[in-house]
């Protein structure tokens, strides 16, 4: 198993969409510096020597962090599907497949080596881009989080990563690389989707026929792919929404990028359940296939 997880980062590593990933990754930051810089500089131009003076950087912060991990959210989780994407039919229709599972290798292990190297691969670069967003609106307002905060934020980040490698490896049991890709993307555009008419509904709360039914539909896309509700969990985490309820209302401040309906703990665990019963599901299947 081991020895699986090293080759799938030698893998990786030669593969194109890690150079992709590191040339989209340094724009990103460097169009993102620019947008903080400019951020922050409209909020000093205001900002007077009082106690509002806080809350204005917390606010400018919060714009910010918003920004940068609505771009990083998409980013991390592009690579988590496309480094995987290929990972059981691509290697069969290449004959690497039959050539290891012919030596005295268990299925299990190996998909198990697959599956940890892509997500520890992806979990590495969500640190860097984490670290990175937090670095920038460090040094453009001065405003740094407590380090129980940033960890939690963090695993929050993160856990998009196994969830999306084991969704995609599952549909790289049966679909080609492309096809699986195709699947992978919409899905994930459709869990975006949902997630984001649920945030609208939630800080206007529009009156208008079919209410009901809008939210069954968004609740129900929200269980099938919960990506960007972990982003939301995570946002509310790092911005300590709740604490803050009654002294600044950030969701007014933050307009289209509201924070609103954040995920409750019970919908973690259900994350949890969902992910491990779909890696249970992809071992199976590869016990089982033919190739």
């Amino acid at each position: 198993m081991i020895a699986v997880w090293g080759l799938t980062w030698k893998e990786l590593i030669r593969k194109r969409v890690t150079l992709m990933t590191i040339i989209m990754t340094v724009i990103f930051w460097v169009a993102y510096w620019f947008v903080a810089d400019a951020i922050a500089g409209e909020i000093q131009d205001q900002a007077v020597e009082s106690s509002l003076d806080i809350i204005n950087k917390f606010t400018s912060s919060a714009m910010m962090l918003t920004l940068g991990f609505f771009f990083g959210a998409f980013a991390v989780s592009f690579l988590a599907i496309f480094s995987s994407v290929a990972a059981v039919t691509g290697e069969a229709e290449q004959g690497v497949l039959q050539s290891v599972l012919a030596r005295p290798i268990q299925r299990w292990r190996w998909y198990m080596g697959r599956w940890l190297g892509f997500v520890s691969y992806g979990a590495m670069y969500a640190i860097l881009l984490f670290a990175s967003v937090i670095g920038i609106c460090w040094v453009e307002t001065g405003v740094l989080f407590e380090l129980p905060v940033l960890l939690k934020s963090y695993v929050l980040f993160a856990s998009v990563v196994p969830l999306l490698v084991t969704l995609t490896m599952v549909g790289s049991c049966y679909l080609s690389p492309l096809g699986n890709g195709i699947g992978m993307t919409m899905l994930f555009g459709m869990g975006w989707l949902g997630s984001t008419i649920g945030r609208l509904m939630g800080v206007r709360r529009p009156e208008m026929e079919g209410m009901q039914t809008i939210e069954t539909i968004t609740g129900l896309i929200k269980l099938v792919m919960p990506a960007d509700a972990l982003q939301q969990r995570m946002l509310s985490e790092l911005f300590s929404i709740k604490e803050l309820s009654g002294l600044i209302n950030l969701n007014n401040e933050l307009s289209t990028f509201s924070i609103s309906g954040a995920p409750s703990n019970s919908f973690l665990v259900y994350c949890v359940i969902y992910t491990a019963a779909m890696l249970a599901v992809g071992l199976l299947v590869i016990k089982r296939k033919d190739f």
